[in-house]
């Protein structure tokens, strides 16, 4: 498991719908050690702090694996690093594999595991593909969120260790299923409504839809 870029921006003006729209969707990898902060990299920030960034999801993580995958499908191969407004473009962690709640140690910081990702119309607008924000979600190749637990450096090369889990979690891949797909299934969502790791926001819904 190893970090292939690091992938920084601040917030630039789109197009979407005739309207002005800030977005830091538009990722660039950066060389050398990064510093990450409780809420960012060095460098990088969210335009919509409703919607993006916040303790939960200071660092989005995507596994290359998938580029090869995206590039076939799509017939493309212009695809760089931060393709998919990934901070951290990672090899060995894909969502099958990572559960929510694990401890990762990346470069000199500890992240935690907190949420699959959900795009919106800003990856559509990046892909320039109308309609790939569904065609993202029913791929179920998400990437995920970490949450900052000791700030620290990262760097293009570096090393990731798991060096925690919680017991009888659920991977990055099950919960993203669940909340999306399948909804009704009330052992599995009261399962994850349990989960320490998972996003307050998130552990919420699991909540409400296991008591419906």
């Amino acid at each position: 498991m190893r970090v292939l870029s690091v992938n920084v921006s601040e917030p630039v003006e789109i197009i979407h719908n005739g309207k002005p729209v800030l977005t830091g969707i538009y990722k660039r990898p950066v060389s050398g050690p990064v510093e990450l902060a409780p809420l960012n990299f060095a460098g990088d920030a969210q335009a919509d702090l409703k919607n993006h960034g916040g303790a939960y999801k200071a660092v989005y993580v995507y596994p290359h694996e998938h580029y090869a995958t995206w590039a076939a499908a799509l017939d493309r191969d212009d695809f760089t690093y931060g393709q998919f407004g990934e901070n951290l473009t990672v090899t060995g962690l894909l969502e099958d594999h990572v559960a929510i709640g694990d401890y990762l140690r990346v470069g000199t910081a500890l992240l935690q595991v907190t949420q699959p990702r959900v795009p919106c119309f800003k990856l559509e607008h990046k892909m320039g593909i109308p309609g790939f924000v569904k065609t993202f979600m029913q791929s179920e190749r998400t990437g995920f969120y970490l949450r900052v637990v000791e700030t620290g450096q990262v760097a293009a090369g570096d090393r990731i260790e798991r060096v925690g889990q919680t017991p009888e979690s659920l991977s990055v891949r099950e919960v993203f299923h669940l909340m999306y797909f399948d909804k009704q299934n009330r052992v599995k969502t009261r399962q994850a409504a349990k989960l320490p790791g998972l996003t307050p926001g998130w552990r919420e819904a699991f909540e409400q839809l296991s008591d419906d």
